[in-house]
């Protein structure tokens, strides 16, 4: 009898909200360019006040949801543990997740004056994404965040990077994987950002721990991981670090490592216009391959003409039938 989820996801739940922004705004807000970055709640309102309500668009965000999302898109069943607070962003970001097909865990944060994340995502005409985050609630969220009955339940737990600056989302995440372990359940992690790498390697690495299946990386990501700038020897620090993986290089293409041989994934050359969401969509699809019967060479196919569609619009999404036409080409 199978298993009720596909996947099994936890991260943060972030409201995102996009602008269009030149390298010089970002130069003269001070804002590092292309990477995520924490910020507080007074200063986030201090930079979308730069922007003049210039917003492009609003919608339920978050690394690891983004993936959820899309995998649900596709037609997989997915269960998303996350933290909102009880606030209109809040109110917004479940209504989301449930219009999306995701069950997720029970919201009844019982803090007072908490509010729920925002994401501000900054693109640039390069195509270049710069985020910069106040996590809110989603800061504490915990082990009480999770389901174990749901995490045992599914085929797939997967995971975000972003949740290692947290003490509490560190713990969660690690203790998430310690009950897939003990049911069975294939682990999957993305490394997400390469200030994770930079800051919080140990921490992403005690996450990681010594039975993780699948890791998701991009070529920056990986690099810094292994702490090198040859490819080749990334390529040999994360066959030890996990059974399998894909690391994404842009316009190169992927590679994937299917726990025996190592597979060059074409890529679909567009031309980008927001890079926002490219790897989250990247995953969404290969989880969804992969647990739908596709080979890894074929579900890393799926992500990477997934993957080049996100990129050719503002967002971290594509509509599901855009999506679902991927299935059948």
């Amino acid at each position: 009898m199978g298993r009720k989820y596909h996947v099994y996801g936890v991260g943060n739940a972030l409201v995102d909200m996009e602008f269009q922004v030149t390298p010089e705004l970002l130069q003269e807000l001070n804002i590092d360019k292309g990477v995520m970055t924490l910020v507080d709640e007074v200063r986030q309102g201090d930079i979308i006040a730069k922007f003049n309500g210039n917003l492009c668009k609003q919608s339920g965000g978050g690394s690891a949801a983004n993936t959820m999302v899309a995998l649900s898109q596709f037609g997989a069943k997915g269960f998303y543990s996350c933290k909102v607070a009880k606030d209109e962003a809040g109110f917004f970001y479940l209504e989301d997740l449930q219009n999306c097909g995701l069950d997720t865990n029970v919201h009844d944060e019982k803090e007072v004056g908490g509010s729920t994340g925002k994401c501000l995502v900054m693109v640039t005409p390069d195509a270049d994404r710069t985020m910069n985050t106040f996590l809110g609630i989603s800061g504490s969220l915990s082990e009480a965040e999770l389901v174990p009955e749901a995490i045992a339940d599914s085929e797939y737990l997967y995971m975000e990077g972003y949740l290692v600056p947290s003490p509490t989302g560190k713990a969660a995440a690690i203790k998430a994987r310690e009950i897939a372990e003990n049911s069975g359940v294939k682990i999957t992690f993305s490394l997400s950002d390469p200030n994770m790498v930079d800051f919080f390697k140990e921490g992403l690495l005690e996450i990681i721990g010594s039975n993780t299946d699948f890791i998701f990386a991009n070529e920056s990501e990986a690099l810094k991981m292994a702490d090198t700038e040859d490819f080749s020897e990334a390529i040999a620090y994360f066959k030890k670090l996990s059974k399998g993986f894909a690391i994404t290089r842009g316009s190169a293409g992927s590679v994937v490592f299917d726990g025996q041989e190592l597979i060059e994934i074409t890529p679909y050359p567009v031309q980008a216009i927001d890079t926002v969401g490219a790897g989250d969509m990247y995953a969404g699809a290969f989880l969804y391959g992969l647990t739908h019967g596709m080979s890894y060479a074929q579900a890393g196919d799926l992500a990477s003409r997934a993957s080049s569609q996100i990129v050719t619009c503002y967002g971290p999404r594509l509509a599901t039938e855009k999506l679902k036409e991927l299935l059948n080409t």
